[in-house]
């Protein structure tokens, strides 16, 4: 389906240099903010307390984050937990004060509010978990990357798999520098955001590469900037319809999700945009600059050998 049809291609890769020169010192800004600041771990990385309360009717969230904020928690997170009469709480660890104390005095001071309010559960994470849940996550990363990067070698040519790789981790350096930059909270959603726009951004890029392939095929005599001139021009209304609709669902749960699911979808906002010009912008010309032709693409076709008469 297409809403438009370009009748001329766009000459994208005569503006290769300028593309991949913003993405380098985007990229590398990312890399000085992620240095310098860091980023600023949730209680499921730097350990804490975890509180399951339950109400006899819904509660008051912004009440709820009012009352932690007056206590000193502004960093803690409040979500609802299967219905709006249970909530759950991540509590930072306080120095000097040990997990019992902290979940004590919050169980305590929510109960000035709402007399009938009930302690489901209480857990408490400790540093060595967090260091866990990092060295997993970084593991799950590796390993996706892997499996795209071998995934696009088998389908189409390592040059491909090498650009795929170079987008895709452009797109995630991003997102953690942005993270870092704002000091915006790095939660276990946010590392399931940035493992959903590995996915999302290499299926942009297959797309792309598909239609290539398709060109070399088809286009007789065209040069390969041409080639990849035509296949980008011709999936703009494919891009354009399908990351408009990704965009708008992602964007109403950035604006009405509430605080649980903000950076979740803050990480999606970020990672869809910045993958849509990796994909057309920047994998695309470093696949030129590797040097793929029509026959990296296509087998050489057999020659029968003639019939002795």
């Amino acid at each position: 389906m297409e809403f438009f049809k370009i009748k001329k291609d766009i000459p994208f890769m005569s503006y290769g240099r300028l593309t991949t020169s913003i993405s380098l010192i985007t990229f590398l800004l990312a890399i000085f903010f992620l240095f310098s600041r860091g980023l600023n771990l949730s209680v499921e990385f730097t350990g804490g307390t975890l509180m399951e309360v339950q109400y006899s009717s819904a509660a008051n969230i912004d009440q709820i984050r009012s009352d932690l904020d007056k206590m000193g928690m502004d960093q803690a997170t409040v979500q609802v937990y299967g219905s709006s009469k249970n909530i759950m709480l991540r509590l930072p660890n306080k120095t000097g004060t040990n997990s019992s104390t902290v979940s004590n005095n919050v169980f305590e001071h929510l109960k000035i509010d709402a007399p009938d309010v009930q302690l489901k559960s209480v857990e408490y994470i400790g540093p060595q978990v967090g260091r866990d849940l990092i060295n997993n996550g970084l593991m799950a990363i590796a390993f996706v990357c892997i499996g795209i990067m071998l995934y696009l070698a088998l389908r189409f040519e390592w040059r491909f798999a090498v650009s795929a790789i170079v987008a895709n981790m452009h797109d995630v350096v991003i997102i953690l520098g942005c993270f870092a930059a704002f000091q915006w909270e790095f939660s276990l959603t946010v590392l399931a955001a940035i493992l959903a726009v590995l996915g999302y951004s290499v299926n942009e890029s297959v797309v792309v590469f598909d239609r290539i392939r398709e060109n070399f095929r088809t286009i007789r005599g065209g040069t390969v900037p041409q080639i990849i001139n035509n296949a980008i021009t011709a999936t703009m209304s494919r891009t354009i319809i399908t990351h408009g609709c990704t965009e708008m669902m992602v964007l109403s749960m950035l604006f009405f999700g509430g605080p649980s699911l903000h950076y979740f979808a803050l990480a999606l906002t970020i990672g869809i945009l910045f993958g849509i010009y990796s994909s057309v912008l920047v994998a695309s010309p470093i696949v030129m600059w590797l040097g793929v032709s029509r026959e990296n693409l296509l087998k050489p076709a057999k020659r029968k050998d003639e019939a002795v008469v």
